[in-house]
Formats: C-alpha cells, structure tokens, sequence
C-alpha cells in the first residue's frame, strides 16, 4: 500500500503578496506605517509567519512629488492651458466595463468633495455591452460658482470583441481630431460621415479637438480579447500620427487585490498590481509609468484621502501631459 503523507509534514509557506519596498512612491499625505522600515513592515496576521521576499532595492520609476492631496488639490484647481484654448479635452477609451464614466465622477467627486453623478456608469458586474451610447462632453463645475475648470472629459461607447459591434475605431479617431459634435450616437455599423451635418464638425477649433487620450483598464478584467486589441492599436497608432500623447488608468484595484481591498495605500506593495501593470504595458504598449492605478467611487458615499491622492495625482500628469502637448501645436 502507498505510504499516506504525514499529517505532521509542515506546509510550504505561501509568498507574501506585499513586496517589502514599494515599486511608486507616493505621499499619502500622514504616515503610512508601511512605507515607514523604522516601524518594521506591518502584515497582515496571515502572513505574519511567511517568509518575506527578497526586498526590490528600487522603486521602478523615480520618486514621486511628493503632494499631500491638498497640494494635490491646489495644483489641479489653479491649472491654466495655454492661451490658444479655453480648456484641455480629455478622451477616455477601452473595452466595456473599464471603469470610463466611473472615473469621470470620481475625478468629480475628488475635487468637489462631495457626490457627483454627472456621467451615468453601470454597476453591473457581468455587463458585456457598453452602457455609454453617445458622445458627450463633461465638464466639472467649481464651487459655489456657475463656472466650470479648464479641462473637460470625453466619454466613449466602450470597445467589445468583434465585428460591428461596440464602438468603431473610426469614430474615435474622428473623435481625437475635433470632428466629432456632442450627442452623436455611436453606431457599430456605420462610421460618422461628412453627410451628417448634425454632428460631423467640417473645421474643428483647437478647443474640439483631443490633447490627451486615456486608456481605462480594469484590472480586475480577463485578458483583452484580440478583436479589442486591434481596434485599440489603430487607436493609438492616430494618437501617435497626431501627436497626441497617451496615458493609461488602471482601474479595479481593489477587486483584483485582498492587500489593496484592505487598504488602497497597498497599492504601490502589491505584487499582483505591479505584475498586472507590466502585462498592461507589454500588452498595449503603454510605459509602467504612464498608467496610473485608481479606485474609483462606486461603494463609497464620503470622500476618502488615499482614494482621493491616486485619483488626483492621476489627474495632475494628465494636465501637465495634454498642456506640454498644447505647447507643440
């Protein structure tokens, strides 16, 4: 008979899923235990008798600067373009379910500080159909004012696997060059044409058109489909002929991680995160760090700080990216 396995036969300790020395650096804005070596590192007790792994003995992108969110706050709220527009435009695209109107409000709700609901976002978890249709604009309004800041969102139908269906390449290419109106419905049959003279913009300003174009990610998501990828390259590829410089923003973060789940200042330890990034990039081809990691209001009621810094700081380099872009034109 085959010898049983002793019971008594100690288990293989599990790797820990928290690096030792965080891959970014960000200032939470008060201390964060850790981030802090002199306090020890802080695992959770289920880890507390794993073996640790071997310490990266650098971040993987320089230092960040380091901004409490007030500081945060006050670079995003005293932001000016060029004088040549009135406002930097925004494009946020990728696949069904990245988070794109979700993050419009939390961008919101960060710099309000209170609820927002100005882009209608779906909740539903097993959604594989985009629940945005139409083309629209949004703009975030100052407080207490009937006056709205310097830089405005564009939201998108989301792209899905296949043939005509979900949003066309097209369209968004259109879209990043100013001729694309308000209110237009995506149709994933039929691409914008010149005869709609309702919502085809024949002379676009340098206020239609995009400056900066996001890729949302969901972290949390399966692999991206091939028929997606290759509508998100020809994408990319009219950004790069135009000149218009391109970031990513990983969302789900929290779902994708029990670390991050239980506290979002994990965000920059998390070994499966730092693993998803380098896939993203490889994927898209997107640099490490030009995709910023978000947790997006959906559970949340009141404002949360760490929330709040990663939205923020996110925010700030898009700014600064799509105004270093307005010097070019």
């Amino acid at each position: 008979m085959g010898q049983s396995k002793s019971k008594h036969e100690p288990e293989v300790p599990r790797e820990a899923p928290l690096l030792e020395k965080p891959w970014r650096t960000a200032n939470w804005g008060k201390d964060n235990p850790s981030l802090n070596r002199s306090e020890g590192h802080h695992l959770t007790p289920i880890y507390s008798s794993i073996l640790r792994p071997k310490s990266i003995r650098a971040p993987i992108r320089g230092r960040a600067n380091r901004k409490s969110k007030q500081d945060l706050l006050r670079a995003v709220k005293e932001f000016r373009p060029t004088d040549d527009v009135s406002h930097v435009r925004v494009l946020l695209y990728g696949p069904v379910g990245a988070g794109k109107s979700s993050f419009v409000n939390s961008v919101g709700i960060a710099i309000r500080g209170r609820g927002v609901i100005d882009a209608a976002a779906n909740a539903s978890t097993d959604s594989t159909k985009s629940f945005t249709l139409k083309y629209k604009t949004h703009h975030i309004r100052k407080e207490g004012h009937k006056e709205y800041y310097p830089f405005v969102f564009n939201d998108v139908m989301g792209l899905e696997s296949g043939e005509d269906i979900g949003a066309r390449a097209e369209d968004i290419k259109l879209a990043m060059m100013g001729h694309m109106r308000d209110g237009y419905t995506f149709n994933p049959i039929s691409t914008l044409s010149e005869s709609n003279t309702q919502f085809y913009n024949p002379t676009p300003s340098a206020d239609d058109k995009v400056h900066l174009l996001v890729c949302m990610l969901s972290a949390n998501a399966p692999d991206i489909k091939p028929s997606v990828l290759q509508k998100m390259k020809e994408i990319r590829e009219t950004a790069r002929d135009l000149g218009i410089p391109q970031v990513a923003v990983a969302t789900h973060i929290d779902a994708m991680c029990e670390e991050v789940q239980k506290d979002v200042k994990n965000v920059f330890r998390s070994k499966y995160l730092k693993q998803k990034m380098e896939i993203f990039s490889a994927t898209v081809g997107i640099p490490v760090n030009c995709i910023f990691p978000v947790k997006n209001y959906s559970v949340t009621v009141d404002n949360e700080e760490d929330m709040d810094i990663l939205i923020l700081t996110a925010l700030k380099h898009m700014l600064n990216f799509a105004d270093d872009y307005l010097d070019t034109l």
